[in-house]
């Protein structure tokens, strides 16, 4: 069973609350999960589990206030990660144009500089479309995580 943290950014609670579902279903089949709320570098740097970003997109595609000072940290700082597996699950509203789950992609690029492996395909959950986001990434976390 894998060992996996999950990095959640959220502002109204939608991106948290989907956090919890992913954890609880990732429990359920065995998984060791820690939620970090307000994550820090100091949550990855001293273990090698997966890392699963789950948040929503703010403004004009950024990242929500309790997810940008890890961001921030990690771009600065870049400790390397080589080989780390990670996902993106990412909220958004596809009205937005361009910045459409914009934080996922910011997370995502600077995941990669630490050199983390991207394990599957982001899930980006359109909030035009999808009125349950935790029942999307539920269903997706069961394939992702046979992937890492």
């Amino acid at each position: 069973m894998a060992a996996i943290r999950i990095l959640t950014g959220s502002v109204y609670g939608g991106a948290l609350q989907t956090a919890k579902t992913v954890k609880e279903t990732l429990t359920l089949e065995g998984h060791h999960v820690s939620l970090l709320e307000t994550p820090s570098l100091e949550d990855i740097t001293d273990n090698d589990d997966a890392l699963l970003v789950c948040t929503s997109t703010t403004g004009q595609g950024e990242l929500p206030p309790n997810l940008l000072p890890f961001y921030i940290d990690l771009k600065d700082q870049l400790p390397q990660q080589p080989g780390r597996p990670f996902g993106i699950i990412v909220l958004g509203d596809s009205s937005y144009g361009d910045t459409y789950c914009g934080a996922g992609d910011l997370m995502e690029e600077v995941l990669y500089e630490t050199s983390a492996r991207k394990v599957g395909d982001t899930l980006k959950v359109d909030a035009m479309e999808i009125l349950e986001p935790e029942a999307e990434a539920s269903k997706w976390v069961k394939q992702w995580v046979k992937e890492i």
